[in-house]
């Protein structure tokens, strides 16, 4: 496949599209590598805390090699969906031979809950944009008060609450987790960044007071204990007086807000644990409370895009072909419509668009090249490659958007702009946080 044949749209410019689109260019495959926001990353850019620059800085410089590579364009500030710059459709007639999808979770999982619409109710994904700059999330107003609540218990979970913690130094943060304290999702490493605001004393009193129902199913209330206080030796130091307390076998059941519909208060229902074929299950006992609180965030995960234009499954990930043409080790990328009980023959998923994952970069990047391979080998199925040229006629369409488009070119000059802004202002890292000024920036 030396020669230049085939054309393949990849949608998103995370990790999964990055690492999948210089596959398929090395492969001598010609890229459209699309993404949404203006640079490229994803939550390699906007999802990692804002003080592991190290570790940003190193994917940064790994991205930037792969915009340098050959066949691989890079179309920064588009939108590809069913209300979009271009759909799924366009791609086709514009004479891509496949689409290859790892736009992440771009949508937002709600409960269903009364009250999310108080002011003071947020998602964590909004949060985490942010704090990370995000436009235009970075540009919201968002309401921490003094009291907060973090619905959740895993790494999400943490770092909203070392944010609270850390940084906006709020009275009170409260883990709400919907099942015992053995089962917490979280690592030592995450939980010493706020452990030393951890509030020891109400920690053994929640533990003692789930300890009976843990003991029914197995579990054991110690060692669930131990686990927690085993990040004390590594503790970061403590920067606030945040008081940092766990409520566990609590679920939220609906939002209270003032006559400003402001949130005031937040009904919780109490769990009990249950076994059922041999797995631990939290189910609620009817008995209700009402926690005080001005702020309450949602760290519960994410979901896909519902008008991106694919068929979605219960795990809220665009549905995949069972029976793979092209599995890479033993795994489908191959999208599938349920309805029509039809593979969707040229669309292709990696990353979390393929399988809601822990969010490690890791595992977005194996996906994205195990995803690009499957791509691969459907293309080499096809007689004599692609016919009118996909990216010429792409060009033209681009230009009738009348809307900036950020090129390979510009995103590293974007990269070097905000280094240089870093070192002027004696700072490790400095990321603008409006897309005008960005594009302003490049000149566009």
């Amino acid at each position: 496949m030396g020669e230049k044949k085939y054309q393949v749209a990849v949608v998103g410019a995370g990790p999964a599209g990055l690492y999948g689109a210089r596959v398929l260019a090395e492969a001598g495959v010609e890229v459209a590598l699309f993404n949404r926001d203006i640079k490229p990353g994803g939550l390699a850019e906007y999802g990692i805390y804002p003080d592991k620059v190290a570790m940003k800085n190193g994917l940064r410089k790994q991205f930037k090699k792969i915009l340098e590579t050959p066949n691989l364009r890079y179309f920064g500030n588009i939108t590809i969906g069913k209300d979009a710059d271009l759909s799924l459709d366009d791609l086709r007639e514009l004479g891509f031979q496949t689409i290859f999808v790892t736009t992440g979770a771009q949508g937002t999982k709600w409960l269903g809950l009364p009250g999310e619409d108080l002011t003071g109710v947020y998602h964590a994904k909004d949060v985490v944009y942010f704090y990370n700059h995000l436009p235009p999330f970075s540009q919201q107003d968002f309401r921490f008060g003094k009291r907060c609540l973090v619905v959740g218990a895993g790494n999400v979970m943490l770092d909203i609450a070392r944010f609270l913690i850390r940084e906006a130094k709020v009275d009170e943060v409260t883990a709400l987790v919907r099942r015992g304290p053995a089962e917490i999702k979280f690592d030592k490493k995450e939980l010493s960044y706020v452990v030393a605001n951890l509030d020891l004393e109400a920690l053994d009193s929640e533990i003692a007071r789930v300890a009976d129902n843990m003991i029914e199913v197995g579990q054991d209330p110690q060692a669930a204990k131990e686990a927690f206080y085993a990040a004390l030796p590594k503790a970061a130091p403590k920067v606030s007086e945040t008081k940092f307390r766990f409520q566990f076998l609590t679920s939220p059941q609906g939002m209270l807000g003032d006559n400003n519909k402001m949130l005031s208060c937040v009904e919780v229902e109490d769990n009990k644990l249950f076994l059922k074929e041999g797995a631990t299950k939290p189910r609620g006992s009817g008995k209700t409370r009402i926690l005080e609180a001005e702020t309450i965030i949602f760290a519960i995960g994410d979901k896909v895009d519902e008008n991106f234009g694919l068929p979605i499954n219960k795990w809220s990930e665009f549905v995949k072909n069972e029976n793979p043409r092209f599995p890479q080790n033993g795994k489908s990328f191959e999208a599938y419509d349920p309805v029509k009980e039809a593979i969707i023959e040229d669309v292709f998923l990696a990353g979390w668009a393929r399988k809601a994952s822990e969010g490690l970069v890791g595992y977005a990047r194996r996906g994205g090249i195990n995803g690009a391979k499957a791509v691969f080998d459907y293309l080499s199925t096809l007689a004599g490659g692609g016919g009118k040229s996909a990216l010429s006629a792409l060009d033209k369409k681009l230009a009738s958007l009348s809307k900036p488009i950020v090129t390979n070119e510009a995103a590293l000059r974007l990269y070097q702009i905000e280094k240089e802004e870093a070192e002027k202002r004696n700072i490790e890292e400095f990321k603008f946080n409006k897309n005008e000024d960005m594009l302003s920036s490049l000149g566009l």
